[in-house]
């Protein structure tokens, strides 16, 4: 596992078109801004879990493949904030 230290306002970068950046420090918790291709799901860890859990239970999936995503009526998810 790479670990990294960032500020406020700082940023990473993975594979040229996924950015994360530290949007606020407030005491215990960090808020974090995902930048990546709304093909490209990002999710809480709770909800990729229950993700796979339906999966493994179901068999569904997308038809690219992606797992289908119970919190949403079973499209993919992208990259949205509300996540």
């Amino acid at each position: 596992m790479l670990v990294l230290s960032r500020k406020k306002n700082e940023s990473i970068v993975i594979n040229d078109d996924i950015t994360i950046v530290v949007v606020e420090i407030r005491g215990d918790k960090v808020r974090l801004g995902v930048e990546a291709p709304k093909e490209v799901p990002v999710h809480r860890r709770e909800v990729f879990d229950a993700i796979r859990r339906n999966e493994a239970a179901t068999g569904e999936k997308n038809p690219d493949g992606t797992p289908k995503d119970p919190t949403n009526g079973g499209a993919a998810a992208g990259s949205s904030a509300q996540q």
